[in-house]
């Protein structure tokens, strides 16, 4: 499945017993030896009132704590299996209301940001709103929020005209991030418009981040740069971001590529 661009591949382990390895993660993810994804969704059997759990695994073989685009593709299935428009949904980075908002598209309630620097985490205190992250000789504008995971948001004059594959992993990897981060270069268009592009964290450049698309969102409202109610373009299109009550409800579309098996030995192989 996809979420604009962002794509998963989604195994159901609450009837069958599934174990992946970093290296058996990475060949799923192989998109020439393997099935090909940013990331492998593990969904698991609901606990503490969720109707199922979500694990993320990124690219390189690492275990992530939330992932907006994929959670709309769990909410997605979840909902058509139990025929119902409302569902939760655990995830290592908390809790998710999601339900169906219509025409393929699903919003998610991904909860309240985070903007405490030891929370986040950052390395040493700054102030989140904004703050200068040095990279060797030059100096670049930040601010910093966790959407369940660490997120480094950059605004800048056009966002068409950044390097993102030379910049992103090197925030990715600052010292600053103690245990990585999402970087999302971001640049107002219109009111109440933004213009992202992202790297994610363990996977590298991806058509669109769900999370990212809150933390920019929010981070934009924080600075007084966009209202309530935020749309942000992405490579893959559009979300729809709204600031409620605390939290960040996003909308956009989950997709159903195509079913499938796979030989877990034959690949490992």
């Amino acid at each position: 499945m996809h979420g604009l661009g962002n794509d998963f591949a989604i195994f159901d382990a609450r009837k069958q017993t599934l174990t992946l390895t970093p290296a058996s993660s990475r060949a799923v993810s192989d998109r020439r030896r393997g099935i090909g994804c940013d990331q492998i969704i593990v969904i698991g059997e609901g606990r503490d009132g969720a109707d199922a759990a979500m694990r993320i695994i990124n690219a390189d073989g690492s275990e992530v704590e939330a992932c907006g685009n994929a959670a709309r593709c769990v909410a997605g299935i979840l909902m058509a299996e139990k025929k119902t428009g409302k569902i939760r949904l655990k995830t290592a980075g908390g809790m998710l209301d999601c339900r169906d908002a219509g025409d393929g598209f699903v919003c998610v309630d991904m909860g309240a940001a985070v903007t405490q620097w030891d929370r986040i985490p950052l390395s040493c205190p700054v102030d989140t709103r904004n703050f200068t992250l040095r990279l060797e000789n030059e100096a670049i504008e930040a601010s910093a929020v966790s959407m369940g995971n660490p997120h480094c948001v950059l605004f800048v004059p056009d966002a068409e005209k950044v390097d993102v594959a030379g910049l992103g992993p090197r925030i990715e990897h600052h010292p600053m991030f103690p245990n990585r981060t999402n970087v999302e270069f971001v640049s107002r268009t219109d009111e109440n418009v933004l213009r992202m592009r992202v790297w994610e964290r363990g996977v590298g450049i991806t058509q669109a981040c769900g999370s990212g698309a809150c933390a920019a969102a929010f981070s934009a409202n924080r600075l007084g740069l966009v209202g309530n109610s935020v749309t942000v373009a992405l490579d893959g299109g559009d979300l729809k971001l709204d600031l409620r009550d605390g939290h960040v409800l996003m909308t956009g579309p989950a997709t159903l590529s195509f079913r499938g098996e796979i030989d877990f030995d034959g690949l490992e192989a």
